[in-house]
Parts: structure tokens; C-alpha cells; sequence
């Protein structure tokens, strides 16, 4: 693993469990999951995951990805 590679129990790149328990969908305003292994915050109700970047989590359209089949299995 590189130095700039990111890793979810690098501190630096933690995510605040206050942050989290306030943070909601910006499209249908519901709660997240928050997926620590692949940094990422999970809205079910969107079909869309936002990634964290250096514990920031980007929740904007752009930067999220669709939920296919297989992540809603593993929901």
C-alpha cells in the first residue's frame, strides 16, 4: 500500500460518529448507512453512494455512485 492510499482505520481519514448520526440523504432526506470498509454513506431510499474522501463525505450527484443489485444484497 502507497503512503497517499487511503485506508478506513487510518484516524485521519475517520469519519466524526456525531457527523454521521446528523447526515442524511440530500435527494430524499433519509438516513444513511454508513459502509466503513468501502467509505462510502449508503442511501437505500437514492440508490446511491456517497464516498468519503479524507473523512469528508462528498453528497453531491456527481460524486455518487448508483447501487446495483449486488450492493442492495449486501444491505
Amino acid at each position: 500500500m502507497s503512503e497517499t492510499e487511503e485506508t478506513a482505520d487510518d484516524p485521519a481519514n475517520a469519519v466524526d460518529p456525531k457527523l454521521l448520526e446528523l447526515l442524511v440523504c440530500p435527494f430524499t432526506k433519509t438516513r444513511l448507512v454508513y459502509d466503513a470498509k468501502a467509505r462510502e454513506l449508503i442511501s437505500k431510499a437514492a440508490g446511491l453512494a456517497f464516498p468519503i474522501r479524507n473523512g469528508v463525505p462528498l453528497m453531491i450527484e456527481e460524486a455518487a455512485r448508483k447501487l446495483n443489485d449486488d450492493d442492495f444484497r449486501r444491505l
